[in-house]
């Protein structure tokens, strides 16, 4: 790559270098080529002599073979009674999964739609009612603002009436 990037911007080593990676890349490539790869797989464990090419290859599970026979070893009661129990357990298990998802599938969800109408009813009203009572705040903000106003006129015709009270008063007496 190197040498690529200097033959690309017209170095003088470019060349050389491209020759020196290409070479390097061949050498690689030939040890892949010559080396065979790991073994990655082991079922030389399970099948004993699968890797000899004239053997009589029998899986372990079959059991030791004894003179072109196979020897079957007799099962142990107690190992296969743990077993069996650990089986039911699980078995018992399931059995209580299913019922709970028969529970399930019995519940009666037909008056569900129903009821969530009638909760989106309730909503919808609660909203108006929310939005009237905010309209009446508004409102008794309104009123306290006139209040205020007809208080301030209210004080100020007093002053004039009470001004021509004693203008009248006043008069009388001169």
């Amino acid at each position: 790559m190197i040498g690529a990037l200097g033959k690309i911007q017209s170095y003088d080593w470019g060349g050389y270098m491209i020759v020196a990676g290409l070479a390097t890349e061949a050498v690689l490539f030939f040890f892949l080529g010559v080396i065979p790869p790991e073994k990655d797989y082991y079922w030389e464990k399970l099948y004993p002599g699968l890797g000899d090419y004239d053997s009589n290859v029998q899986a372990l599970t079959a059991g030791p073979a004894i003179g072109g026979a196979v020897a079957v070893k007799p099962l142990n009661g107690e190992v296969v009674e743990k077993q069996l129990n650990g089986m039911l357990t699980e078995l018992q298990l399931m059995s209580k999964s299913m019922s709970s998802l028969k529970a399930l599938q019995e519940v009666d969800f037909s008056k569900t739609q129903d009821q969530i109408k009638s909760m989106g009813n309730f909503y919808d009203n609660m909203n108006k009612a929310i939005a009237a009572m905010a309209e009446s705040v508004e409102d008794t903000k309104h009123y306290k603002e006139q209040m205020a106003t007809l208080n301030k006129n209210l004080t100020a015709l007093n002053a004039v009436y009470g001004n021509v009270l004693s203008a009248m008063t006043g008069g009388v007496k001169a």
